[in-house]
């Protein structure tokens, strides 16, 4: 499937939606035109003279949502809430994280812990946090079956939505793959950090739309990593297809404090 260059990414992150409507906020010249005006037609918006804007039958936001996240013209209705995260990807976070033995490592909205099982592997005492039962009891049951685990490491549980836990700022480690949809993936990166002790160190899968696109909360949030002497890397194209999806990823990395961990 053919992809989306960024410019028109960064364009369509920054238009107006409202309701069914799709309003372009940038002057453009009709070339770069002709081409948001096919993604959107692509995506089911029509162009409406009168309106000033493409209009959707349905909810445009959740029309273009797919698009932003991963790049590619797409009419399939996907829940961006969760994607296990592939082991090779699980195993380069620990491994950005330098999750240590015996370090205190959070993996918040867990899923079926493929993070968590790479952390305790490293020697982390793991706790994890999912809001689904179904997915808490089967990570249970995956942690308990585990062939080998060392000596130093240990892993607790617990059902809850993660936005609603108190922070506690008890973990050197911050581990996670939160969910993308409707930018909750900012949302929930910044309510990790809370959870981070002095100098401790965390590191998150998040849509590769951080990087494009131009509204508020975007904006913040890379100020913020910026702030804190972070960093946002691009991961490969691809690197989730194994989950089912071609939604486009980078990984960014903060340490409490700004310094080394």
């Amino acid at each position: 499937m053919p992809q989306i260059a960024t410019n028109v990414l960064r364009i369509l992150g920054a238009a107006v939606v409202e309701g069914s409507k799709v309003s372009l906020v940038d002057q453009l010249d009709y070339k770069l035109y002709l081409q948001i005006d096919k993604v959107l037609q692509a995506a089911g918006g029509k162009w409406i003279r009168a309106a000033k804007a493409h209009i959707f039958e349905g909810d445009a936001a959740e029309a273009l949502e797919p698009i932003l996240l991963t790049g590619e013209y797409s009419r399939t209705k996907q829940d961006f809430g969760q994607f296990d995260t592939p082991q090779p990807v699980a195993s380069d976070v620990v491994d950005r994280a330098d999750v240590r033995p015996q370090m205190r490592v959070l993996e918040p909205s867990a899923g079926l812990g493929n993070i968590a099982v790479e952390a305790i592997a490293a020697g982390g005492y793991v706790h994890t946090i999912e809001i689904d039962a179904a997915r808490c009891a089967r990570l249970a049951l995956r942690i308990a079956g585990l062939d080998s685990i060392p000596a130093a490491s240990l892993c607790t549980g617990q059902q809850a939505d993660f936005l609603d836990t108190q922070p506690d700022t008890s973990y050197d480690r911050i581990v996670m793959n939160p969910p993308f949809a409707g930018q909750d993936d900012i949302r929930h990166v910044i309510h990790a950090f809370g959870f981070l002790k002095p100098r401790g160190r965390l590191v998150a899968i998040m849509s590769a739309g951080i990087l494009f696109r131009t509204n508020k909360l975007t904006i913040a949030f890379r100020d913020f990593v910026a702030g804190h002497g972070g960093a946002i890397e691009p991961l490969p194209e691809g690197s989730f297809r194994s989950s089912g999806t071609a939604v486009n990823t980078c990984v960014v990395t903060i340490t409490a404090g700004g310094g080394h961990a």
